[in-house]
């Protein structure tokens, strides 16, 4: 631990008797309650004084990373900028003030929103329709794949019991479909990244439900070959399921609908600028093509002839993933995003984070090793250092970046490679910004040259500088009075 840096607990404040509260008697007398609710003992909380509290609060909150305080190259989630107005959108009034329990006639501004924001995704996605009940991209997933298993029940073709993912798939894929009841058979992929057609049709037959696939993959490489794998799943009686995870460079450029996908879901914390991390609030809305409408979850928001919104509930939906109509606010804002951009902004998004991808790969390729050459999408993957020969690894190189005020990018992720370092700088950044990380990053592979050692007990900076992450996950201290305060 940096002992120059370290912040003290909000415990090591306490002193006996001080207190940051005062309240007002309000003349009500002793309130009894029942012996069954009340505690044995006080509660061991601090004793603190007012500015004490907000002091160490507020310089806590300065230890923490965002979009708003850097640049945050998170390959395959997306942390882009999230823009002000979106903000604003949901503070006003009307919104901050509704109660999901209000008649349906009371709250036609906001069924409407809901409405509009399901017509926009579903042209971009190239669907039919959307739901915007589920929570976050996980359980989009989950949602999607209960989508698939209701539709095939409906034929009774229950045999498909089957879920096809490639070995480069994000590791919610083969979750969500466990959590869905199916069967998970991995899918190999190229040296390219790519899906190898042989090993899918060597696993293809009726037995399969779908097949989940993210286009770009999770290397950052387009599918070229995804027109033989839509008809070749198409082939068999399966669905193809889209998971947008990857969606920012499609914008402007291609349809999963247009590809032959048959379900997908949209992180819109990823591809329309809503809030990433920190456990929510989150969406993943699900769109379906025609003819898997009536399967989508309850309850819908539909629209009658006279104009008027209802919300209803279908008799063939597979049930109800959420409360009410899922994260309202989080609505708000990707379609605050959506109209502020408008088509042609939106159309530009693909192509300038796919842009900003290439120009940090081709500045940094002479310096870390590029696995797969030739151009990437919005992301790209080194695998580690091309000398490797000092023995500075990849997360040596994410914890030098830190002492340069920059989140590292994710670390060994894909599983393709063994010290995989994924970038994803995202159409938001400026010039300036590339250009800063690329003499960063070209900074710390001079280093390893002339002081390996510097750079593998990187950080300098940061409060703690370079714990043993294996006790860490193993012992985690997660009690103050655990905290032996001789070690710090």
């Amino acid at each position: 631990m940096n002992k120059n840096l370290y912040s003290p607990l909000i415990f090591e404040h306490t002193h006996k008797g001080r207190k940051g509260y005062a309240l007002p008697d309000y003349g009500k007398g002793e309130i009894c309650l029942p012996p069954v609710l009340l505690r044995s003992n006080a509660p061991e909380l601090p004793e603190v004084d007012e500015p004490t509290v907000v002091r160490h609060y507020t310089n806590s909150s300065n230890n923490n990373f965002g979009v708003d305080t850097g640049f945050y190259p998170l390959g395959s989630c997306t942390m882009k900028y999230n823009p002000k107005v979106n903000e604003a959108m949901v503070s006003r009034s009307g919104v901050a003030n509704l109660h999901p329990a209000q008649p349906a006639l009371s709250v036609q501004g906001a069924l409407r929103i809901y409405r509009s924001l399901e017509k926009y995704l579903s042209e971009i996605g190239g669907m039919s329709e959307f739901t915007l009940n589920p929570f976050a991209g996980a359980h989009g997933e989950y949602v999607g794949l209960r989508v698939v298993r209701a539709y095939h029940i409906s034929r009774a073709d229950e045999a498909r019991r089957k879920v096809l993912v490639p070995d480069s798939a994000h590791g919610t894929n083969p979750a969500s479909a466990a959590m869905a009841g199916f069967e998970i058979v991995e899918v190999k992929s190229r040296p390219d990244g790519t899906v190898d057609m042989d090993d899918l049709q060597s696993k293809l037959d009726e037995t399969v439900a779908a097949m989940m696939m993210t286009n770009p993959n999770t290397a950052g490489m387009f599918e070229y070959n995804i027109p033989q794998i839509a008809e070749a799943v198409h082939a068999v009686g399966a669905l193809m399921y889209y998971d947008g995870a990857n969606l920012n460079p499609m914008l402007g450029i291609a349809r999963p609908g247009d590809m032959g996908f048959d379900v997908m879901h949209i992180n819109l914390h990823k591809t329309f600028s809503t809030p990433h991390g920190g456990g929510g609030p989150g969406a993943g809305p699900v769109g379906v093509r025609k003819g898997l409408e009536e399967f989508l979850p309850n309850p819908r928001v539909t629209e009658h002839d006279d104009g008027s919104l209802a919300i209803e509930f279908g008799e063939d939906a597979f049930g109800r993933v959420s409360s009410w109509l899922g994260n309202f606010t989080v609505y708000i804002k990707a379609l605050a995003y959506i109209l502020s951009l408008g088509a042609d902004g939106i159309a530009k998004v693909g192509p300038l984070s796919t842009l900003n991808a290439n120009y940090i790969m081709n500045s940094l390729k002479d310096l870390y090793r590029l696995p797969i050459p030739g151009p990437c999408k919005h992301e790209f993957v080194f695998d580690g250092l091309i000398d490797k020969s000092t023995g500075v690894t990849t997360l040596n190189i994410a914890k030098a970046l830190l002492d340069y005020g920059f989140h590292a990018p994710t670390i060994y992720f894909p599983l393709l490679f063994h010290e995989s370092l994924m970038i994803e700088p995202t159409e938001t950044e400026n010039i300036e910004t590339l250009d800063r990380f690329i003499e960063v990053m070209r900074e710390i592979a001079n280093a390893v040259v002339y002081s390996p050692e510097k750079v593998k007990n990187a950080p300098y900076t940061t409060p703690i500088s370079h714990p043993d992450e294996d006790e860490a996950a193993l012992n985690p201290i997660v009690k103050y009075e655990d905290l032996h305060h001789e070690a710090l």
